[in-house]
């Protein structure tokens, strides 16, 4: 392992480890955590151990800038889904925030210093064109006009075309799952609108049980493959699991069995031993998900996972990093959709890339979040 990517993890494992680092072991150790997206969390970490002021000044400055735009943006968040609320103020069901929107509106563990690049809502599928309705009439237009793209959302995945907000530019993703409909791993999304919890300050909004939090978490990695964030993603399960078990004495038994109620055993698996690992991440040994992980299998696995990680940061790549993420991207396609779709999928996709005038129209570019306070500022003081 590379020595500047060592002393990242560690210092994501213990904060106080960056009190010894030498300013050549900074330089390194902020382009790692910049290109892992994780610049504002050990920012976060140094300035709550109160290590910030004593840190070299190069570093000191960077997280600190860091820090500022992860505020903003979690302050555009929050304003954000107040609006949403009066916008979907008549839709029947619950409506929870998913992922990142959650964590910055409820303040929870992975929250500090994490960047932001759209909002992700859930909603009951029966509801889903009644939502997309109210947003459509408050300014919410969509993406993906082809009509080949229309259908691979609405009849195939588990959320609607990316919509953006057109005054404020906010990026949204309403989903009605946490998996595709073709997938070949299911899990039924009524049990988790039935555990969700109302969202702390926006009583319109739920949010995941603690349990759900880590298992989606943990599916959206180690089953759609995007690594580009994949230690930030890691670093969040981490961080939802330590705050999960020191609030919940009945935490791990009630995760296993949520795994297992919700068809999720394997990525959890996956997520528990690669999070041990890497960032050390305390969990009970007579935790029951070992058949998810053990074998050639899931020693295999593990390999790939550990190469494809090592991707977004090129000092650091292990051998065969690319093939590994090459395999991975192929294997998310192959989870997501049974080969009669999967095929030609691949083969226009291929096509579209190689001749991209051939695009019947492309998405419009995700526009940060910190600019959705551009046209509705949020009143003072809130």
């Amino acid at each position: 392992m590379n020595e500047a990517f060592h002393a990242l993890l560690q210092a994501l494992r213990e904060p106080r480890a960056m009190a010894s680092l030498s300013e050549a072991d900074w330089d390194r150790v902020l382009r790692q955590a910049d290109a892992a997206g994780l610049l504002g969390r050990i920012g976060a970490d140094a300035q709550a151990a109160g290590l910030l002021p004593g840190l070299p000044p190069i570093a000191r400055r960077r997280m600190l800038a860091h820090l500022t735009v992860a505020a903003q943006q979690q302050r555009a968040v929050r304003w954000e889904l107040t609006l949403l609320s009066r916008t979907l103020a008549g839709i029947d069901g619950p409506i929870v925030v998913l992922k990142g929107g959650a964590y910055a509106a409820a303040g929870l563990a992975p929250a500090p210093g994490r960047l932001f690049s759209d909002i992700d809502l859930m909603v009951p599928r029966t509801q889903i064109d009644a939502a997309e309705a109210a947003l459509m009439l408050d300014g919410w237009i969509t993406s993906h006009h082809d009509a080949y793209d229309q259908r691979y959302y609405r009849d195939w995945m588990h959320e609607l075309p990316p919509m953006t907000q057109v005054r404020r530019r906010t990026v949204l993703d309403l989903h009605h799952s946490i998996l595709p409909r073709t997938a070949r791993l299911q899990t039924p999304p009524e049990p988790l609108f039935a555990a969700a919890r109302p969202l702390p300050g926006f009583p319109r909004f739920h949010m995941l049980d603690a349990a759900d939090l880590v298992l989606h978490s943990a599916t959206h990695l180690f089953h759609e493959g995007e690594w580009q964030h994949g230690l930030r993603d890691l670093v969040d399960l981490d961080a939802l699991l330590k705050s999960g078990s020191a609030a919940d004495a009945g935490f791990w038994p009630h995760l296993a069995e949520r795994a297992r109620v919700l068809n999720l055993s394997r990525p959890l698996g996956y997520a528990l031993r690669l999070c041990a690992e890497l960032l050390g991440t305390p969990q009970p040994v007579s935790l029951a998900l070992a058949d998810a992980v053990t074998g050639w299998r899931g020693a295999a696995m593990h390999a790939l996972f550990r190469r494809a990680l090592s991707r977004a940061h090129p000092p650091s790549q292990q051998p065969a990093a690319a093939f590994a993420e090459t395999l991975l991207y192929i294997r998310s396609h192959w989870l997501r959709m049974p080969p009669q779709l999967l095929l030609p999928h691949l083969l226009r996709k291929a096509w579209l890339r190689r001749f991209p005038a051939a695009q019947p129209g492309a998405p419009g570019e995700p526009v940060d979040i910190a600019a959705a306070v551009a046209d509705d500022a949020e009143p003072a003081g809130r």
